[in-house]
């Protein structure tokens, strides 16, 4: 990379793509000198899809609270997802225990990897 610059025109597009591989090769390093990072980040864009195709619906949320509830439920959703538990199982759980609780144990005991397998 350095030994190809000094004979490439910085305004050409092989002298632009090497001035951005000069600024980006640090971070190439540290991805290439940790193995146990995934050379993909593609479960980190399809976890956060649904927010990105939820943005337009809500545009048409009628309150702050009315928003902060789709929140809330997106990321119990993608929490229970990102712990390998069918959310649909995990939600039906959690309101039927939710009314239950009444202490901050209570409560904790509601994370979604918490749940027992056999629902209650």
């Amino acid at each position: 990379m350095h030994e190809q610059s000094p004979g490439v025109m910085p305004k050409s597009l092989l002298g632009k793509a090497l001035t951005y591989l000069r600024k980006q090769w640090p971070k190439l390093i540290r991805y290439v000198e940790n193995g146990s990072w995934p050379i993909s980040n593609n479960p980190c864009e399809n976890s956060i899809r649904p927010f990105c195709v939820g943005r337009r619906g809500w545009l048409f949320s009628d309150t702050v609270d009315g928003a902060n509830a789709s929140a809330n439920l997106y990321s119990l959703v993608e929490t229970a997802k990102a712990n390998g538990i069918d959310p649909y199982r995990y939600l039906t759980w959690l309101f039927q225990c939710l009314p239950l609780a009444k202490t901050v144990d209570d409560y904790d005991a509601l994370l979604p990897w918490k749940m027992p397998s056999e629902p209650r």
